[in-house]
């Protein structure tokens, strides 16, 4: 039998087995799974202590283990736990293990410590009391998730008292929750991408990863496991060194962030909204950040802090450099070279080079300009004109043309 070391809530068992029941040294060891040779020492302390069995009124098991194993101490009650909410906010940080975080444990209490089993089990056993959204763990600086809020605020016009809602984009930082919101009058391309802009400027540096959700202006064609994105949206990610990973259709579980940070939002900001009048976006984009600045300064229940002391010590010092110019929006879709080298964008013609006749090329169509892109290279560049009409370059043309 492989040598078993005895455990202290074993210890009364044993005695009661022995002295009571009177079975023999085996049979207590095949009972109390405890090897023979550690049931012969424990009675031979149990002699030189001069205890007896049964044992005096109100003798604990601890107070028994401290009397026969002397050079162990056995109160485990008196362990110190340490702050599990700080030990939870440093296995966020990128290369921290918890492995790590008990040497350090064990460093501060030298003499007595948990094992990292313990160490382990009690920090589970924290988790399972928290959140459900607390348990997940977010790098720093890794994920930011992207969502809409479903309720809209009414903007009036003062010059024709026509009445718009307002769209509302919610952004909100994986590790730290820091969060970010501003209202739209759309959810098209445009103002969509423009948020991302805003927002990265917001946080002062770019996420590894970005996770919207599967609406039209982020993803063309949806796709449970590999969305096609949107060639403008895939011209942002690329600009500002992100991954884009859009959620899957229909499970909420892969934004939990988003859909927290959604519901936080509409009850902090939105509600506190409900009684006033806005007259334009402005105004209203106003109230909203004093209210998100407000947001990110609020504690947490669970844990110490709040999200922008969170966002300070966590996300801030993981996120990545933005670049030195913003990304300028640019609506891009794909024509047809016509037999005449031109191309049509907005009911305006603009010529390419005359050999692409016939290709599938790219237009890239920014505030004043207007490029033609085939197999990732330029091929031509035009003035961006807001009237019908042609844009002809004579370069595109064909010799006998030019003549």
């Amino acid at each position: 039998m492989p040598n078993k070391r005895i455990n202290m809530r074993k210890i009364r068992e044993t005695l009661r087995l022995r002295f009571e029941v009177g079975l023999s040294f085996r049979q207590i060891s095949l009972t109390t799974d405890v090897s023979i040779g550690a049931i012969q020492k424990m009675l031979k302390r149990l002699e030189t202590t001069g205890i007896s069995w049964p044992l005096p009124e109100g003798m604990s098991e601890s107070r028994l283990a401290s009397l026969l194993y002397p050079e162990s101490d056995n109160r485990p009650g008196e362990l110190e736990d340490p702050a599990w909410a700080e030990i939870h906010m440093e296995l966020r940080k990128k290369g921290v293990t918890r492995h790590l975080l008990w040497e350090e444990y064990c460093q501060r209490m030298p003499v007595r410590a948990y094992s990292y089993s313990q160490f382990c089990y009690r920090y589970q056993a924290w988790c399972k009391l928290q959140k459900r959204s607390m348990r997940q763990q977010h790098l720093a600086g890794e994920k930011c998730f992207i969502d809409y809020c479903g309720p809209t605020v009414p903007v009036i016009s003062p010059e024709t008292g026509e009445c718009r809602q307002a769209q509302i984009f919610v952004a909100v930082l994986g590790a730290s929750n820091y969060t970010f919101a501003e209202a739209t009058y759309t959810q098209t391309l445009q103002d969509w991408l423009l948020s991302h802009v805003r927002m990265l400027e917001f946080f002062g540096g770019a996420p590894e990863i970005l996770v919207p959700d599967n609406l039209k202006s982020a993803v063309n064609k949806a796709c449970r496991y590999d969305p096609e994105l949107n060639p403008s949206y895939q011209q942002l990610a690329e600009h500002y060194q992100v991954a884009v990973i859009p959620a899957r259709p229909r499970k909420p579980r892969d934004k939990p962030k988003a859909e927290v940070g959604v519901q936080i939002v509409e009850r902090w900001i939105l509600a506190r909204l409900r009684h006033q009048v806005f007259f334009s976006l402005s105004e209203l984009n106003h109230c909203i950040r004093t209210l998100v600045a407000d947001l990110n300064e609020r504690p947490f229940k669970k844990l110490p802090g709040n999200r922008r002391e969170a966002f300070i010590r966590l996300d801030r010092p993981a996120l990545r450099p933005l670049p030195v110019h913003p990304w300028r929006y640019r609506h891009i879709k794909k024509a047809k070279v016509n037999i005449d080298y031109h191309v049509e964008y907005e009911q305006h013609h603009y010529s390419v080079p005359h050999q692409y006749v016939g290709h599938t090329v790219e237009l890239h169509a920014f505030d004043n300009l207007l490029e033609v892109w085939v197999g990732g290279r330029m091929i031509a560049s035009h003035p961006r004109r807001l009237h019908p009409g042609n844009s002809t370059t004579a370069e595109h043309m064909p010799e006998r043309h030019r003549h």
